[in-house]
């Protein structure tokens, strides 16, 4: 992991990071965290290339700075299947992943929902 969630210093600027930052080599594969509909595929200035997944009962991820993205909206997804892959979209200094987890619309830290060993 190379950022977590909470506030930081980007540029010389306090900042409030809302998800993780994955740090993996440029192309690595973005899996989905879980099943669910594809309710944005997307670019955003700060984001890059993004895809936010509803997986139902108010929980939703979003997986950022991407080099492509490979589903729509609309599609539906499997736990595991690839949505994208890592690159440098957006507002970032080097190739990582960028992953939110939200409930019911509101940013929670994904730690809660991941295992790190």
């Amino acid at each position: 992991m190379s950022s977590e969630q909470g506030y930081r210093i980007l540029w010389g600027i306090q900042d409030y990071h809302l998800g993780i930052d994955l740090a993996c080599a440029g192309g690595t594969a973005v899996l989905a965290f879980n099943g669910g509909t594809v309710v944005k595929s997307t670019f955003h200035y700060s984001y890059g290339n993004y895809v936010l997944i509803d997986h139902g009962g108010g929980i939703a991820t979003l997986y950022a700075h991407m080099s492509n993205r490979l589903v729509n909206e609309g599609d539906r997804v499997e736990a595991g299947q690839q949505v994208g892959n890592v690159g440098l979209t957006g507002s970032t200094t080097g190739y990582h992943l960028h992953f939110e987890v939200r409930e019911n619309g509101k940013v929670v830290n994904p730690r809660n929902y991941l295992v790190f060993p």
